[in-house]
């Protein structure tokens, strides 16, 4: 049958009551009125950037989760599993859980103790200055273009639920993030994160509970799936990656593990600095370790809530989006459409307004997350070394007197480097500079969130600027922390050339279809299993080229990098600790639940 969904239902899936609205109205002026009540703590660079580093394990762990927890991973998530069944399950738990837990035990103390405002800046103490700016230019692309796809899928959820103009909807949502996190900073977008998150899990759990009774539970799910789609496996995570056209991806295991696990997992989740950045606003150590910890195990629970809705959408929805490829812009559904379709199936009056605040929220959460972290890396990484600096080289700018302990922003501390800094400008200034690059993030997103409406799955779109940015970032960083001999050269050209692979591979792709059988190994494969591939070739080249040219250039003296290398670094102890706080100890229980959880649905 040929029918979509358009032809089966209205452009306007629901009318709210007036419930409905009084939920949506509270949640947008108490996000509003927590930006405006923030502010006064928001006045210092310590403040806005790094929310003064005074956020507990629990607050920083649930803000971890929440900036990655946004209406882009809600929607795109549940379409993804619509399309490609409970393999999308592999991108909360191999390709999210083990990276996050390395996060919080192997990597945190040197972010931590350097006391860097962002990823980019720990690559300046470890590679230098062009390394730094190489990532930081990456890194602020890649933000403004996943924030653009938040605003996307914000406005689809408005557009197809309550008919609104998508161009409006993306406008007035914009536009109230960039006053909360313009007034707030960091600060304001972390509190926020974590009503949103409270919020997401309220809204969305009561699709995932509802459809489950609808179809007879679990049980009754897999058979209503399996009758739908006899030809295809979309309920086991493993059993059928033993090939590439025995699972409805059209991806191998090697994808799975080498690609999604260890490259594009690792590779966000430990460089992306959207995310680090809240780690690095907790307290002191223990916490900063303990809050992705805390974060892996909701995170493992997030499937419920994402994953679910769409394999229910498989046994459910009246009329099919297998093999649909035109995009929303168009008029027609497409798999983007799942979870507003499900929402609108299941919830009533006040359960819908619930519903649809709980994407508000996720769009609310992904949004701040991106712009703070662009307004952070612009004003540290960008604006001040590559502007100011050559406005002081040309006599344009003279720089403020030197303070001895100041963190000068550049990502540089006393203690570890030996470099004391001098700022150049006043600490209000760079405060001031991040409100405006905010406001710029914002509307150079709007623009980006006009571009992905071309794109049928945006999960798809996302994991290719993953693959592009992310996926060569993390072997930069894991050879720099794990290896002393790593150089600045070798870091520069080894990030560069891993970037440039994948988007090679990708541009390929796009001109010769037939390519994608070479990038993936199959000429089975489909466009997420190349993203996959992209992202694995690229960390390969990346490592490979790190190591050759580090083996032919000069390493840094060892005294250089105390703090900044594994080896050469005298990490804090823990002290007399019993064993139920050390963090490594519910590391090992988070693995374990996750080891037993992929046994069940294998």
């Amino acid at each position: 049958m040929t029918m979509t969904l358009a032809m089966a239902l209205p452009a306007r899936l629901i009318n709210l009551n007036p419930v409905d609205w009084v939920i949506i109205g509270t949640y947008f002026l108490a996000t509003l009125g927590l930006g405006f009540y923030l502010k006064r703590f928001s006045e210092t660079g310590e403040d806005f950037f790094l929310a003064g580093r005074q956020m507990t394990a629990w607050v920083a762990g649930l803000s971890f989760l929440a900036a990655n927890l946004s209406s882009l991973e809600l929607m795109g998530w549940a379409a993804s599993s619509y399309e490609y069944g409970i393999l999308a399950t592999h991108w909360y738990w191999i390709g999210a859980v083990p990276a996050m837990l390395f996060l919080g035990v192997v990597m945190m103390p040197f972010y931590y103790i350097s006391k860097t405002h962002s990823v980019p800046g720990y690559l300046q103490l470890r590679y230098g200055e062009p390394t730094r700016m190489l990532s930081a230019i990456c890194f602020a692309f890649m933000t403004v273009l996943v924030s653009g796809v938040n605003m996307y899928a914000m406005a689809l959820v408005l557009k197809i639920m309550l008919g609104w103009n998508i161009s409006f909807s993306i406008w007035i949502s914009a536009f109230t993030v960039a006053i909360y996190v313009g007034l707030g900073g960091l600060r304001s977008a972390i509190f926020n994160e974590v009503l949103q998150f409270m919020l997401i899990w309220a809204g969305a759990i009561v699709i995932s509970i509802l459809g489950l009774i609808d179809v007879g539970g679990w049980s009754g799910l897999v058979a209503r799936i399996h009758a739908e789609f006899p030809g295809q496996d979309y309920t086991h995570l493993w059993s059928g990656l033993g090939s590439f056209t025995a699972n409805p991806m059209g991806v191998h295991w090697t994808g799975i593990v080498f690609g999604l696990g260890l490259i594009t997992s690792f590779g966000y989740w430990t460089t992306d600095f959207l995310v680090v950045q809240r780690v690095l606003a907790a307290k002191d150590l223990r916490s900063a370790q303990m809050a992705p910890i805390i974060a892996a195990g909701f995170k493992f629970c997030v499937p419920f809530i994402v994953i679910l809705p769409g394999l229910l959408g498989l046994a459910v929805l009246p009329y099919h989006l297998v093999g649909q490829t035109q995009a929303a812009a168009t008029g027609a559904f497409s798999y983007n459409e799942v979870l507003p379709l499900m929402l609108a199936r299941y919830c009533g009056p006040g359960l819908l307004g619930l519903g649809i605040t709980a994407l508000i929220a996720g769009f609310m959460s992904g949004m701040a997350g991106n712009v703070s972290a662009f307004a952070t890396v612009w004003t540290y990484d960008l604006h001040r070394p590559m502007i100011e600096r050559r406005a002081v080289r040309r006599g344009l700018l003279r720089p403020a007197a030197a303070a001895a302990a100041e963190v000068a922003g550049t990502g540089d501390i006393v203690g570890i480097s030996g470099v004391v800094p001098e700022p150049l400008r006043s600490d209000k200034h760079y405060v001031r500079m991040g409100r405006a690059s905010i406001l710029v993030g914002v509307l150079i997103s709007i623009g980006t969130a006009y571009f992905v409406m071309q794109f049928a799955s945006i999960m798809d779109y996302v994991q290719a600027l993953f693959s592009f940015f992310i996926a060569p970032l993390f072997g930069t960083v894991i050879l720099g922390m794990l290896w002393k001999r790593t150089t600045g050269a070798g870091g520069f050209w080894g990030l560069l050339s891993g970037t440039c692979t994948s988007v090679g591979m990708w541009l390929a792709i796009k001109v010769n279809p037939g390519a994608l059988a070479y990038v993936a190994l199959s000429s089975h494969a489909k466009a997420m299993a190349a993203n996959l591939y992209q992202a694995l070739w690229s960390g390969i080249v990346c490592v490979l080229v790190t190591v050759v040219v580090s083996l032919a250039t000069a390493p840094r003296p060892e005294a250089e990098l105390n703090g900044l290398v594994y080896g050469c670094t005298l990490l804090p102890d823990d002290g007399e600790m019993a064993l139920y706080q050390r963090p490594w100890f519910w590391a090992a229980i988070v693995f374990t639940v996750l080891f037993i959880g992929n046994l069940i649905l294998w």
